[in-house]
């Protein structure tokens, strides 16, 4: 039986790929969040001007995940400041969960801020995403006061790189 493999690549934010998973990330988070499926102007209003410009270097990055060959996860980071990256729109999408790729991109996220001068990362999330919560915890981040506000924003984890 072939081994099923993840790889993590650096990628613009634009790109098809890279803009169908943060659309699947937004449909994920915020249909939860709503209770709904998000309506095609929902989505454009989330989607523009969402700090896109920041997931790049020298200020961020933005990784794709393909689950053999296939886009299946997303995540990216920006710097804050010359100490802290913040971890942001961490995604697999449904169909790939439970394969090991939330923590490769996890990982990969993390080596990415390295690369980038970040001695920290840090992140927020809300209380109902206990899927999320639960990748960040098991791969040692721990809750930290609040570093931002926002009205989606409930609960603050951080870790040591």
């Amino acid at each position: 039986m072939a081994r099923m493999t993840w790889s993590f690549s650096p990628e613009r934010v634009d790109t098809p790929d890279a803009t169908a998973l943060r659309r699947d990330y937004y449909g994920d988070v915020a249909g939860r969040y709503f209770q709904r499926a998000l309506t095609e102007d929902e989505y454009d209003q989330e989607m523009i001007d969402d700090g896109l410009g920041l997931l790049a270097p020298p200020t961020g990055a933005f990784l794709v995940g393909r689950y053999e060959g296939e886009p299946a996860a997303c995540g990216g980071l920006i710097l804050l400041d010359a100490e802290r990256a913040e971890l942001t729109r961490v995604f697999i999408r449904p169909s790939f969960r439970g394969t090991g790729g939330a923590d490769l991109l996890l990982h990969g996220l993390e080596d990415a801020a390295r690369s980038l001068g970040a001695r920290r990362t840090v992140l927020n999330t809300r209380l109902d995403l206990v899927e999320a919560r639960a990748l960040y915890t098991r791969n040692g981040y721990a809750e930290i006061p609040a570093y931002c506000s926002g009205p989606y924003m409930e609960i603050w984890y951080g870790k040591e790189l």
